[in-house]
């Protein structure tokens, strides 16, 4: 079993759920008392995010590779970054290092052609929705993407920000989701991509009339077949 190094901490709320989804995979798949063999380094959030809202995605970059590095260093055969946003820096923390890091809009994308899927709206972090880092790596395996419109881009982040990422999950803000997604659909989204690891705190399969693309699932799942070796 190869050792899976996280970075997690972006929230530590979606840095939990990726821990418990691994473990539990490893379990149902080797059975008995298996569990996953990884190495965490939780960062602190509130730079992060500094970095993010500064627009210093340069020194954000650097600070991961030095994360990247250290798991390396501890033994990590490949690297997971538990965030959709951070992506966008993936290429200064692989500069840093000489291990594999799943890309989790590429394991996204996979699932989404699994289903015969070709246009997906788009959840997520305001970087994520507007900037191409994300969107590009989507088109590129075919996927039309479909972001909500700029009042709700900024609703749909806030709400992540300012509550998701603190551990509060409000119905009200399930609610406002629900009438996104259903916007969605209607401008042609044929599936949603879940594209902020802490939105799945929040909507679950029942929220939506077309299938939903959990990124936290998606990626942590890809994580144990790699590990395994699958």
């Amino acid at each position: 079993m190869k050792v899976i190094g996280l970075i997690g901490g972006m929230s530590w709320e979606s840095s939990v759920e990726y821990y418990r989804i691994i473990n539990e995979e490893v379990k149902r798949r080797l059975g008995g008392l298996h569990s996953g063999r990884c190495l965490l380094y939780s960062v602190d959030f509130e730079e992060i995010e500094r970095f993010q809202s500064e627009g210093d995605w340069k020194k954000a970059g650097e600070t991961l590779g030095d994360v990247a590095h250290s798991l390396e260093k501890g033994g990590a055969d490949f690297i997971v970054i538990c965030t959709n946003t951070m992506h966008k820096v993936i290429n200064d923390i692989q500069e840093k290092i000489n291990i594999p890091i799943i890309h989790i809009a590429d394991a996204t994308a996979n699932k989404i052609n699994e289903q015969g899927i070709s246009s997906v709206g788009l959840l997520g972090t305001r970087y994520t929705m507007e900037q191409d880092f994300y969107k590009s790596r989507l088109e590129y395996n075919g996927i039309k993407v479909i972001v909500p419109n700029p009042n709700e881009r900024e609703i749909v982040n806030k709400i992540i920000y300012e509550e998701l990422c603190l551990g509060k999950v409000q119905q009200k803000s399930r609610d406002y989701y629900k009438k996104v997604i259903q916007n969605l659909i209607e401008t042609g989204a044929e599936g949603i991509i879940l594209g902020c690891t802490e939105i799945g705190l929040l909507i679950k399969s029942e929220d939506s009339d077309v299938p939903l693309f959990d990124t936290t699932y998606i990626h942590a799942i890809e994580a144990v077949n790699m590990s395994l070796k699958i």
